[in-house]
């Protein structure tokens, strides 16, 4: 019997606390910003800080085109990146990400052709806008993005040694050929709303300047 009153009184403590800490759960994350959600203090310069005491630096990798290469220069730009990636001695992330692609510009160039005489080009545009305003309206029109996260400690040392590791690295790749770039506060800013929300497109004029946004509560 007093096995029996003691599992009856905590089950019915449990029950009355649980209410109580799911409210204050729920009031605790209704109060939490953004900046704290995704664990960002501050974006300035080439820099994102982060909340735990870490700078962050980014660096775009631009796409190429191996469709024309022959095996022999396919191998030889496979092993020169090799040799270039394999002296860097740090810590690094590679992100991938899909991009929409505004294809507005083409449409109006194509609608432009139009007023051509040949009748045979008139159709074969006509038919060429149609399957463009298809892939608009379906959404698949993304393109890939390629980025190289560095990260060290948030001092004035592990900041201009993060900066010199992400120009040089950036260096190696342009001694390959491939086009790479440190990026900007601008467009570490599009970077997040890029990651944290699909439905970004990247010619939205973002507005940067310093805001603390409120996640609300919306219940349970």
């Amino acid at each position: 019997m007093l096995s029996l009153c003691a599992i009856g009184g905590a089950a019915v403590f449990i029950f009355l606390k649980l209410p109580k800490s799911k409210a204050n759960l729920t009031e605790n994350l209704a109060e939490k910003t953004a900046n704290e959600f995704v664990n960002v203090r501050d974006i300035r310069g080439n820099l994102l800080y982060t909340l735990d005491g870490i700078a962050l630096c980014f660096l775009k990798v631009s796409p190429i085109s191996i469709d024309l290469y022959s095996k022999h220069e396919k191998l030889t730009l496979m092993r020169t990146l090799t040799a270039e990636v394999s002296s860097v001695q740090h810590d690094f992330q590679f992100l991938a990400v899909s991009r929409p692609i505004d294809i507005s510009p083409l449409l109006m160039e194509l609608t432009s052709l139009l007023e051509t005489a040949d009748l045979k080009q008139k159709e074969l545009l006509k038919q060429e806008i149609a399957e463009m305003n298809a892939y608009a309206i379906s959404g698949e029109i993304v393109e890939r993005q390629f980025y190289i996260i560095l990260w060290d400690r948030l001092d004035d040392d592990g900041q201009r040694e993060l900066l010199n590791r992400a120009k040089q690295f950036a260096q190696n790749f342009i001694d390959c050929g491939v086009e790479c770039e440190l990026l900007p506060q601008q467009e570490i800013v599009r970077l997040c709303n890029l990651v944290n929300n699909p439905a970004y497109t990247h010619l939205e004029d973002s507005d940067t300047e310093p805001a603390i946004p409120i996640i609300e509560n919306k219940g349970a």
